[in-house]
């Protein structure tokens, strides 16, 4: 039975968000597989926890970087790959294609009226990776001892929106999900700051999505909170976009807003695992609820780099390392 809660609150969450010392730094040995063979090879990353949860979960995390910058075992990787694995998790980080890199490419789209192409160039490459990761990790279920059905996805910033574009790609049919396991659907989907790119005037499911919690700071203008794209071109639908979406069409759902932060949300899980574990656990136990709710953490401090527009970050002679 379909349950809805829709609940509109300003809560206060004590999480910090410092990044841990060396001491607590302590990562166990990954193994490293290749998964994909592109220009070159793609690797994922694979952490095991000590104390694995008994329903065999894992997740498979993306990095942040704009889709010209980040690597699966950087530093803010590394730290969430802490966060889940202490909840018992096994975390997969991976690599996928950044199409900012393509020098080619983004010499040809070099034009405010071609950002959107370069964007959806950059954001189905990735969405193409991030479903081949997912197929080797089905394929390999025993030998990395998963449940392929308990996968959760989660990402930050373009990892974000690589998640979610996989996702929409697979309720919709696309081609860019189509290496995927026939029938197989994400346990969950958690994007930190992500959205959906979209060449129609409103966004539509096909069939329904993987229970999906999506986090956005209202300030965020990286990665537009409501939507990015010129007039009658594709558009990068934020996450108030896709809650009126999945609203519109019944679909449950939970929607955490920001109040008073930009982009400071991408890096925001290793501070939120509680929240992360929460909606994990209603979804793998088959609980469908829409919550909607505004969220101030005393901890998430408005950072320069988080308050930069989409064009300021990509404009003057490419995009900008933070």
């Amino acid at each position: 039975m379909k349950r809805t809660f829709k609940l509109f609150i300003t809560i206060l969450f004590l999480f910090s968000l410092a990044l841990p010392s060396k001491a607590q730094f302590q990562l166990p040995e990954c193994k490293t597989y290749e998964f994909a063979k592109r220009d070159s090879a793609l690797h994922l990353d694979v952490y095991k926890p000590e104390n694995p949860r008994q329903d065999r979960a894992a997740v498979i995390a993306l990095f942040g970087g704009g889709f010209f910058s980040g690597a699966r075992n950087n530093r803010e990787m590394k730290q969430v790959a802490q966060a889940l694995l202490e909840r018992g998790f096994t975390v997969i980080s991976i690599d996928y294609r950044l199409g900012f890199q393509d020098k080619e490419m983004v010499a040809s789209h070099s034009s405010l009226f071609k950002l959107t192409e370069l964007f959806q160039y950059c954001i189905d490459i990735a969405t193409e990776d991030c479903a081949a990761a997912v197929a080797w990790t089905c394929s390999n279920a025993g030998m990395l001892d998963i449940d392929p059905s308990r996968i959760i996805l989660t990402g930050s910033s373009a990892g974000a929106v690589s998640v979610l574009q996989m996702d929409y790609c697979r309720a919709n049919s696309l081609k860019q999900a189509a290496v995927l396991p026939e029938g197989w659907k994400p346990a969950a989907v958690i994007p930190y700051s992500g959205g959906i790119m979209c060449h129609k005037r409103d966004l539509k499911y096909k069939t329904a999505p993987a229970p999906t919690m999506l986090m956005h700071g209202k300030k965020d203008k990286i990665v537009n909170y409501k939507s990015f794209g010129l007039p009658l071109s594709s558009k990068l639908f934020g996450s108030k976009k896709i809650n009126k979406a999945m609203n519109r069409q019944d679909i449950p759902h939970w929607f955490i807003s920001f109040e008073d932060v930009g982009h400071e949300v991408a890096i925001w899980l290793p501070g939120s695992t509680d929240l992360f574990c929460s909606f994990v656990d209603m979804a793998l136990a088959g609980r469908t609820t829409t919550l909607e709710a505004d969220i101030t953490d005393s901890d998430l401090k408005p950072a320069k780099w988080a308050q930069i527009g989409i064009l300021q970050l990509y404009g003057g002679g490419g995009p900008r390392k933070r």
